[in-house]
Formats: structure tokens, sequence, C-alpha cells
């Protein structure tokens, strides 16, 4: 392989897709102008980020790998367990900040993050989404100011973030052009 198509090649495998932080709790709230919005018991409480290339497709991807996702703790105290098994909620909340690129200066720039006209559809299809799979799901308000507090609780700490591509190796994620 030649320089140039291993550049090709690296350029291929750090695209841009939506990303979500993932992380395990006994309970989690999103709190926005000192009121409740959501609020969940055992489950996920999950950072969604988007970016312009994402569609519906990616969505779904991404939600299948989320829910079967293998992070509880089974009678072993084995990670065996999904999100389903355990019949776990989701407080899904919308950050834009996922993306933020630090490489340059001191400022981060959000240019990866998807505009509100095609990131708020693809996030309110992923909250759907999530509910047409069974999951009960809670959320903030898109570009809301908020605050959000996680309960860790019986849990050790288990956080994840994510993208299509920690899912293309497995064969979850194909892409499509």
């Amino acid at each position: 392989m030649n320089y140039n198509d291993y550049n090709t090649f690296i350029k291929r495998k750090v695209e841009m897709n939506m990303r979500l932080g993932v992380q395990r709790v006994s309970e989690a709230s999103v709190e926005i102008e000192g009121k409740i919005n959501g609020q969940i018991k055992q489950g996920f409480m999950v950072l969604v980020g988007i970016t312009n290339d994402d569609n519906e497709e990616i969505v779904d991807k991404m939600i299948n790998k989320l829910i079967n996702l293998r992070i509880f703790e089974d009678e072993n105290e084995k990670l065996n367990l999904s999100l389903m098994d355990i019949k776990g909620e989701i407080l899904s909340i919308s950050q834009f900040t996922l993306y933020a690129n630090c490489k340059k200066g001191r400022r981060p720039s959000f240019l990866d993050a998807a505009k509100p006209e095609i990131s708020k559809p693809l996030y309110e299809y992923f909250n759907k989404a999530l509910e047409n799979a069974g999951v009960h799901t809670e959320t903030g308000i898109f570009v809301g100011l908020y605050e959000w507090q996680e309960v860790k609780g019986q849990y050790k700490p288990v956080t994840i973030f994510s993208s299509p591509e920690d899912f293309h190796s497995a064969g979850a994620l194909q892409k499509t052009t």
C-alpha cells in the first residue's frame, strides 16, 4: 500500500457520524429552568451528537447497538446483560458539543456538529425509534439550557463513547455510498 492509499484509508476510517456518550445509571434526570423535564430509573443516560452526514439508517443501526450493548452485570457480576434484558430506560440529551474539535487554538470548533435544521429531526427520530423498540425514553429540550444529574448508585462506573466506526469492524454497520 502506498502512502496516498493509506491516507485515503485513514480518512475513510475517521469520517464523522453520529456520536453517543453512554453512561450506565441507576437513575438520572434533566432539569430545565428549575423543573424536572425527564427522569428515569435504571438504564442509560445518553448524550446524542449528530453531524451533517447522519441519516435514519445510521440512527437505526446505532439504536440497535445501544439497546443490545451488554454493560449490565448478571448474577455472576459479568457484563452480560443489555438494556433490553433489564428492561432499562433511556434519558436522551441532545449534545452538539460531542463534536468539539480542539486541534487548533484554544477555543473548540463545533463546525462538525449538524445545524438544528438537520439535527433536530434526527434527534426526534432517534427518541421515537427508541420508544418503538420498546424502550421508555425521556428527553431534555432540544437546544435547551439544562442541568442533568446521574446516579450510578449500585453500579461501578461504565461510560462509553461510540460512533458508527466503532461498529464497522464487528460488521454491525456497513458504509453505503
